[in-house]
């Protein structure tokens, strides 16, 4: 209860931003996220005649979530139907909050991509709301790196949770103070983005700035329901997920790719925790 508590207080800096800079977009986008993810998990509780637990926040937690990782041109409806997936499909048929295997969140998100391609576009300008490409659309067509400043604070095109670097990063400091998070696995993720762009001769700043590496990272990757128990595979678990990112960006037909590497890794959690622990049995 405390951790979600301090979620919800770390993720306020990045809700200020997402409505700053996408407006009316933005608050419907939330609003909607949270009333459905909260629904849904009501109506499932009361469907498999559980407790109604709403009062632990972790349903708005994911539907908090979940709307600051989405376009702000989405339809509310996709975003209704995706909040409600991320609580039901995410974490509900999982046996609820703390046994889901991927992060509810991201979960509903891929789903939205996979079931409606394309959805999350067109992508808008901050304030006057003009379609427009995202950074790292456009240095993957053009190669023109947009200015690190315009990045740190948020005034590009993206999901409207994501574009705010010092939004998210004063959020995170946040977790952090309270002792809710591991910085390993953001740190780790950060290094492999840093190795690989210097390796390919970008600026490892443009990288770590643009696109859903830093939310991502910061809270969602970090959520320890979904994440390596040892401190051994928070490394190894944040690195690959690094990796797979820059693998995305560098040679896939997306250009970005965090729901895909942060999901992914989710399904090797067990896998690395049995590995490590049985490592560590041997000494």
């Amino acid at each position: 209860m405390k951790m979600i508590q301090s979620l919800l207080i770390a993720l306020i800096p990045a809700t200020i931003a997402a409505l700053w800079f996408f407006r009316l977009n933005a608050l419907i986008l939330i609003v909607v996220s949270i009333a459905f993810a909260v629904g849904a998990e009501v109506l499932w509780q009361l469907a498999a005649k559980l407790p109604i637990r709403v009062k632990d926040l972790s349903a708005v937690a994911t539907g908090l979530l979940f709307g600051l990782t989405l376009g702000p041109s989405l339809p509310w409806y996709l975003a209704a139907l995706g909040a409600s997936l991320s609580t039901v499909a995410g974490k509900a048929i999982w046996g609820g909050f703390g046994k889901n295997i991927f992060n509810p969140a991201l979960f509903g998100r891929f789903i939205i991509v996979v079931l409606f391609p394309g959805t999350m576009a067109p992508y808008l300008t901050p304030v006057d709301m003009v379609t427009t490409a995202t950074p790292l659309q456009i240095f993957r067509s053009e190669g023109v790196i947009t200015p690190i400043l315009n990045l740190f604070v948020g005034n590009v095109a993206g999901c409207i949770g994501e574009t705010s670097v010092i939004a998210l990063l004063i959020g995170f400091a946040w977790l952090l103070y309270k002792g809710h998070v591991n910085w390993r696995i953001p740190l780790a993720a950060f290094m492999s983005v840093i190795i690989i762009s210097l390796l390919a001769g970008h600026n490892p700043l443009f990288h770590l700035f643009s696109g859903s590496l830093m939310l991502g990272a910061l809270f969602m990757a970090t959520d320890p329901v979904t994440s390596p128990k040892q401190n051994t595979g928070k490394w190894i678990f944040g690195a690959a997920i690094g990796l797979i990112i820059m693998v995305f960006r560098f040679w896939s037909v997306f250009p970005e790719g965090t729901t895909f590497a942060i999901l992914g890794m989710n399904i090797l959690v067990p896998i690395i925790n049995a590995r490590i622990t049985k490592q560590q049995a041997k000494k």
